[in-house]
């Protein structure tokens, strides 16, 4: 099976790179046998149902969405529905498009429908196959008032180990967020046991902005030379084995609590795999283009590559153009993207509702540790 080649977004920045690269085509390993390179054999052919996750700063959300009865809201992400159905059960008469590419969500989505008749409409879909799909619905250029995008990965994908996307729970090294809907896409497996050294360690640098991706890569390399990688705690322990014993736990999260070495290793493949980046640009231009004048926009990210994107994109830069200012005004920046301190700039299409990012407080992430990490951006459509 031939795998594609997974574009790099160009715009991000980091200090050591400067400029992203795409990933060279003869830069994938030839397989030794074309088109028995799907190695994900154990992959599921259906999600075992699971609780959905808890909604994060769903109060700011519904603040800042400020969704009044009898309008129209999109859900990009519908995942567990925590947010749709909060607004179902506080605003009367809101329509709500439920839209997610992960099939265990969509039919979570249709079962919402049946609580909610007439007012839930679930979309199976990417962001970047919306525009094809919702004139079906009805819904034109600038026919919304309110979208949330959720970016990354959801409790429900994390919590299930068939769908190998946690590094805790041994599955399958799949990490595929539309779950079988494509079973000649490649899964997370294919991408360590096909990917060359060089384009590994440019995932790992790129996607999961590890320090250490040289030496992670040459650990998979060397390991897949042996035995082929396809089980999510096999990797993990891959990765593991190119540190000191007493490293495997030594960094921390923002709660201080010990990270496996792992981690990012583990989230440059699953944003890599699902090309998450490029898809959360194309979220972001469906909401530009459906959201009429005064609608409002809410995104959640969970990292900084994505809170970048969202950034820019709100500022109305270009995100196909590399970021302006020497090395030192571009460090300075990243610095405080990182410290959510940062003003905003108006651009010509959006309004910011909050000029400073929305971080989650103390209380909520104690009660729910895995938003420990979100921020939120809310805009107005000009």
């Amino acid at each position: 099976m031939a795998l594609p080649c997974r574009g790099l977004l160009v715009p991000l920045f980091r200090s050591s790179w400067g400029r992203w690269r795409s990933v060279p085509a003869q830069y994938w390993r030839n397989p030794q046998q074309p088109g028995c390179m799907c190695f994900g054999s154990a992959r599921s052919s259906g999600d075992p149902e699971c609780e959905p996750h808890t909604p994060v700063l769903l109060n700011e959300v519904l603040h800042y969405l400020d969704i009044q009865p009898g309008q129209v809201f999109l859900d990009l992400t519908f995942g567990g529905g925590g947010h749709s159905k909060a607004i179902l059960r506080s605003v009367p008469g809101v329509t709500v498009v439920a839209a997610d590419r992960d099939p265990v969500a969509f039919r979570l989505a249709q079962k919402l429908a049946e609580e909610y008749p007439g007012q839930v409409r679930p979309v199976l879909a990417r962001f970047s196959q919306l525009r094809e799909l919702l004139p079906s619905l009805g819904l034109a250029d600038s026919g919304l008032d309110a979208a949330l995008l959720d970016a990354g990965c959801s409790s429900m994908q994390m919590d299930v180990a068939v769908r190998g996307f946690s590094l805790s729970k041994d599955g399958p090294l799949d990490m595929r967020m539309d779950g079988d809907r494509y079973p000649a896409m490649p899964g997370a497996a294919d991408a360590v046991n096909a990917l060359d050294q060089q384009a590994l360690t440019s995932v790992l640098a790129t996607y999961g902005e590890e320090r250490h991706a040289r030496k992670i890569a040459a650990a998979i390399a060397q390991a897949r030379s042996f035995h082929p990688i396809v089980r999510t705690q096999q990797l993990a322990r891959i990765v593991a084995g190119a540190f000191p014993a007493c490293a495997e736990y030594a960094r921390r999260d923002r709660l201080q609590r010990p990270s496996h070495v792992a981690t990012k290793t583990f989230q440059a493949l699953r944003v890599f795999v699902n090309d998450e980046l490029n898809e959360l640009v194309a979220g972001l231009q469906e909401a530009q283009r459906l959201l009429r004048p005064g609608g409002r926009l809410c995104v959640l990210t969970f990292h900084s590559l994505e809170d970048r994107i969202v950034k820019r994109f709100l500022r109305g830069e270009d995100l196909a153009a590399p970021r302006r200012g020497g090395v030192r005004q571009l460090i300075r920046a990243a610095d405080e993207e990182q410290d959510g301190e940062e003003g905003e700039a108006e651009s010509g299409r959006w309004a910011h509702l909050r000029r400073k990012v929305v971080l989650p407080s103390k209380e909520e992430v104690q009660g729910n540790p895995r938003g420990r990490s979100a921020k939120l951006r809310a805009a107005m459509r000009l």
